[in-house]
């Protein structure tokens, strides 16, 4: 597929998403930026969300980690609908009672301001971190097929698309965001849907042949002692949805938005619905792909001497299935490049001004605090440029299992204090509390490190994030038993 037609694609695209944000950003003020005045359509965000939570890795890495995961992913899936109904019925119900615009309030709430301040502060290093690595993979895919053509360095392409986002998102905020991300996630499934009927037709047998041959297609795995042990993974997935979504002020921010505490529920258990079905074609995708590449002859794409599997999809896509898969996958990644970056801008900028900096609690002029405002919006855009130069230069690992490893060691700590703050009348003030967050996610690493042949051949999946909350709650319940005594 030429480097012209990738282009034109895009640039349609962009067109088409400009147009979208100068539509909905029009008179939009403080209400609309931070919570869309309280008036977006559950089902829009619920259609939204999938594009924000999925995004390049999922549209990439997910269908490529079968060859080395088989359909174990779904695993963690399953648990993620047990995450998604302690979301529905504990917290939105918490934060809609409390009128809240950043979640992170409550934990003011319970624990004071340093409380507050160090839950936003982990969400911040968690999201630009995370969000770097998301947008860096589908950054490097574009450079490759499209930049490359033009002999655009990969600093100034990347810069380019985040410019491109900031065009659109920076005055209307998550009233523009609810139907931009909706928009994206509808492109992201038409893209994952065509280039899979593509392949299927090309391979030339069914998709439940293709499965019932493939010997990467097992979903449950009963090998205790492994990572990927079907419990470990339930739980696992249970306690990253809701660290990631339910304690994550970018998945929640959209929630926050609905008309009301029951809106908000229907949009997160259809949401849970509609993940779990499209994880179920990215990981058929996975199968599918590898089957393809046995019946076609196409060698498997290496790096290091080692299976790339982050590059089969893109591999085919561009350069084996024709110009209708390309246009597919290229304005499927281009959905998920933009939706992974654009309301992480958003609610980075949300989180700072309120949590942080305190700015919607000054008595300040309205128009300061807008140039304050848009100033965050711009800095947090440069900040994640050099977050994904940085990645690119020390990058070595499937970027779907460096995201949910750095959310063990970033999320268990919010996950900690939440647990605290809900399930206990514990109470601690003071910088102890951060010393307390530091600590657990330093234990957990540390016990994380531990060979497996010591622990009996034992290996620790995800459920390094339950233990990381863990450590959290009890270091919290020391300090505030030590406060006591003081």
């Amino acid at each position: 597929m030429s480097a012209q037609l990738i282009l034109t694609a895009i640039m349609a695209y962009f067109f088409m998403l400009l147009g979208v944000g100068y539509i909905t950003s029009r008179k939009a003020g403080k209400s609309e930026y931070f919570i869309g005045n309280k008036q977006s359509i559950w089902w829009l965000v619920a259609i939204g969300m999938l594009s924000d939570s999925m995004s390049g890795v999922s549209f990439i890495s997910v269908p490529g980690k079968v060859y080395s995961a088989n359909f174990y992913y779904m695993q963690m899936v399953m648990g993620y609908l047990l995450g998604y109904l302690v979301i529905a019925f504990i917290l939105l119900p918490l934060y809609y009672k409390m009128n809240l615009t950043s979640i992170y309030t409550y934990l003011g709430s319970r624990f004071g301001v340093y409380g507050q301040k160090v839950g936003a502060s982990y969400f911040v290093v968690s999201r630009l971190l995370g969000s770097a690595a998301r947008l860096y993979l589908t950054a490097a895919i574009l450079q490759t097929y499209l930049f490359d053509a033009w002999n655009v360095p990969f600093w100034l392409s990347v810069a380019i698309i985040i410019a491109l986002i900031l065009v659109y998102t920076i005055k209307g905020g998550i009233r523009t965001l609810v139907f931009t991300d909706a928009i994206q996630s509808v492109f992201l499934i038409a893209g994952l849907v065509t280039c899979i009927s593509i392949l299927i037709y090309k391979s030339g047998a069914s998709y439940t042949e293709i499965l019932e041959i493939s010997p990467y297609s097992s979903w449950f795995n009963w090998e205790f002692n492994s990572s990927s042990y079907f419990i470990k993974h339930l739980l696992g997935g249970a306690f990253i949805c809701i660290a990631m979504t339910g304690l994550d002020q970018n998945m929640m921010q959209k929630n926050l938005s609905c008309k009301s505490i029951g809106d908000a529920q229907k949009n997160i258990l259809s949401y849970g619905v509609i993940v779990f079905l499209v994880n179920i074609v990215f990981v058929s995708l996975g199968a599918v792909m590898i089957y393809y590449l046995t019946v076609a002859n196409i060698p498997m794409p290496m790096r290091d001497g080692a299976a790339y599997t982050d590059g089969i999809f893109p591999m085919l896509a561009l350069n084996h299935l024709g110009v209708a898969a390309g246009i597919a996958f290229i304005l499927g990644l281009a959905a998920a490049t933009f939706s992974s970056a654009d309301s992480v801008l958003t609610t980075l900028t949300t989180s700072t001004y309120i949590d942080l900096f305190g700015i919607d609690k000054k008595d300040m002029p309205e128009v300061s605090k807008t140039k304050f405002r848009n100033r965050l919006h711009i800095g947090f855009a440069v900040l994640m440029l050099f977050t994904i130069l940085l990645f690119e230069k020390y990058n070595s690992k499937t970027l779907i299992d460096a995201i949910l490893t750095l959310a063990i060691y970033t999320y268990g700590p919010l996950l900690g204090l939440f647990g605290a703050g809900i399930l206990s009348k514990i109470k601690v003030a003071g910088w102890p509390i951060i010393v307390v967050c530091i600590l657990s996610s330093a234990v957990t690493y540390a016990i994380a490190s531990i060979p497996a042949d010591t622990l009996a051949g034992y290996h620790l999946g995800y459920e390094k994030l339950l233990l990381n909350g863990a450590i959290t709650f009890y270091g919290l319940w020391l300090v505030s038993m030590l406060q006591k005594k003081g």
